[in-house]
């Protein structure tokens, strides 16, 4: 990869425009990137692609107003900083600059490019031949798996240059049962910021095992539950919760244009006593870790409520010049192509105490959640209702017969200050959350909890 400092070497003079153009901060980010992805569709391979990308994109905040450029083509960079500099004149001190070294090591045993697409293309028919043997009524198995190399460079205002390369490994499982006209789905997703050792070392065909127990079994659930009741959810649910009805709504963006329950409430009681929410980017090989962010500030652990209580917000270089906060490592971008926003990496609520079987033994009636699916979510008032994909009665501090199409309906901060069991397990699912128009790798994670009250609905 060509880097940021080689490419800016003929030209000083205009990453010294930069640093003299007023800005309250600038950066330079450059990236090169490198994908391949297989589908597999009807016990068969549909189709491989790759294809590679690369450009740079430049940044100005002045007056807390983004000017922001991107190019694919070198030759354009010095043109693009023209624009975002606008009529500033070149500083007469030239930039100085000093190279950054990671503090978070995220390890690559196996590079997935060293692995023949005969081996990858082998290991999802195995996939499939495996998900198809748990039962006749498993009719498709659909995959997508996917690799991503992206090499970043950064060089901002604080005279930092930061590199590092990204690599994710991902395995997209789809499992369709059908029987008598119904059709029915269970889906795992495995990813990380890993190579391809990640369907080594992970549990897959247990997961797709899970996957094609759960479509079947749903073709002849029929039992459904409304009402207001307790609800235990799952570890093995991972923080569907805790991202989408909670870590949105704590992003500092959001919070500054007032579109956030959690607005003016840092250190004031949003959660109850034996509930802390984390983010944290530092997690090794987790699909939302790296190293540093995309404005070069270092991953770091933050405590965002703390036994109760808020006591801080995920912050950009941005809003945290806005509160006159610290950054706290959550500048993040889709690709060069947009300015970087507040965005969540690793959310989740921490462990508690206990084991989940006593907490379900504790529990005389309700539901408990084991997959959630997806859901909606209202990040100014904190509203939401999420799907439910797999779930059972509990009866008698016993988990009894499977639910059909079930419902969660309330309001995150409701929640939060009811929950009243925390146990000390952990589980984690991954995603790719969306956010003004772009992409970023997450994962969200949560012990198995319990919630004394919430509204079960049914589709």
């Amino acid at each position: 990869m060509r880097k940021v400092t080689e490419g800016m070497n003929s030209d000083k003079k205009e990453i010294s425009r930069l640093a003299g153009a007023g800005f309250q901060l600038w950066d330079i980010f450059e990236e090169e990137s490198k994908t391949t992805e297989i589908t597999y569709e009807n016990n068969a391979i549909d189709k491989i692609t790759s294809g590679s990308d690369s450009g740079t994109g430049i940044r100005g905040v002045k007056d807390f107003r983004t000017f922001y450029g991107f190019t694919n083509n070198p030759a354009n960079t010095q043109g693009i900083i023209s624009a975002v500099c606008g009529g500033a004149k070149s500083s007469d001190n030239e930039f100085a600059y000093s190279e950054i070294e990671p503090e978070t090591k995220n390890t690559i045993k196996i590079y997935p490019h060293t692995v023949d697409i005969s081996e990858k293309t082998a290991y999802l028919k195995k996939i499939s031949d495996y998900a198809r043997s748990v039962s006749g009524y498993v009719k498709q198995v659909n995959m997508t798996y996917s690799e991503k190399i992206q090499n970043v460079e950064i060089i901002n205002d604080r005279g930092l240059h930061a590199s590092e390369q990204r690599v994710y490994t991902t395995l997209r499982i789809l499992v369709i049962a059908s029987k008598d006209n119904v059709i029915e789905t269970g889906y795992k997703g495995v990813s990380g910021y890993k190579g391809y050792e990640i369907l080594r070392e992970e549990r897959v065909m247990d997961y797709v095992k899970d996957a094609a127990e759960l479509a079947v079994r749903l073709l002849t659930t029929e039992k459904k539950i409304t009402g207001k009741m307790p609800a235990v959810i799952s570890s093995e649910a991972g923080g569907t919760f805790i991202h989408e009805a909670v870590g949105h709504s704590l992003e500092a963006d959001l919070v500054q244009k007032g579109m956030s329950p959690y607005s003016g409430k840092l250190g004031k009681k949003v959660a109850s006593d034996i509930v802390t929410v984390m983010d944290d980017a530092t997690f090794a090989n987790k699909r939302g870790s790296f190293s540093f962010d995309d404005e070069g500030i270092f991953s770091q652990k933050k405590i965002l409520i703390e036994n109760g209580v808020l006591c801080n917000y995920m912050y950009d270089r941005l809003t945290a010049l806005k509160d006159l906060a610290a950054p706290t490592g959550n500048g993040r971008r889709e690709s060069y192509r947009f300015k970087p926003i507040p965005r969540m990496t690793n959310t989740m609520i921490a462990p508690g105490k206990g084991q989940a079987k006593d907490l379900i033994k504790d529990t005389k009636y309700g539901i408990f959640v084991k997959k959630m699916g997806g859901g909606q979510v209202n990040t100014v008032t904190g509203d939401f209702i999420f799907e439910v994909r797999d779930a059972y009665m509990i009866e008698n501090g016993e988990i009894g017969q499977p639910l059909r199409s079930a419902t969660l309906m309330g309001n995150g901060t409701h929640v939060l200050n009811t929950i009243d069991a925390v146990c000390g397990d952990l589980g984690f699912d991954v995603g790719t959350c969306g956010k003004d128009f772009q992409g970023v790798p997450v994962a969200d994670a949560q012990p198995t909890i319990r919630i004394p009250e919430i509204l079960v609905g049914s589709k």
